[in-house]
């Protein structure tokens, strides 16, 4: 019997929006070389305004401060690719259903989700 995976859906993680999605919800650039799924959660490259995986261990050229939440997955590994991510609340989002670059453990998660409260209005639960 064949084994099938479930993998995340557009907007899975959000849970309550308090001006519905096109408030919420931005086109953004994702930098060349990402392949994200979605509900990653983002950084957002200072230099070029262009959004990666929020890493708090990378470079530290914006990415180590969580900025959005992608929506729908966008594979930009050939170049940069345009997509949608919610960038500001007031918004619930369940946090169980992000995804996170690899590393990323228990502590940074944390410190992640208070950054996307405190400068977007979005509350991790």
């Amino acid at each position: 019997m064949v084994t099938l995976t479930e993998g995340m859906h557009e907007g899975e993680f959000i849970g309550e929006l308090a001006m519905g999605l096109g408030y919420h919800v931005d086109e953004i650039t994702v930098l060349s070389g990402e392949n994200l799924v979605a509900g990653a959660v983002l950084g957002k490259v200072t230099a070029s305004g262009k959004y990666v995986a929020y890493d708090n261990t990378g470079t530290d050229d914006g990415r180590r401060t969580a900025a959005g939440i992608l929506v729908a997955a966008v594979d930009a590994s050939a170049g940069d690719v345009v997509g949608r991510a919610m960038l500001r609340g007031p918004a619930v989002i369940n946090k169980n259903d992000l995804t996170w670059a690899a590393g990323i453990d228990a502590a940074e998660q944390t410190a992640a989700l208070a950054e996307l409260l405190a400068n977007n209005g979005i509350k991790a639960v």
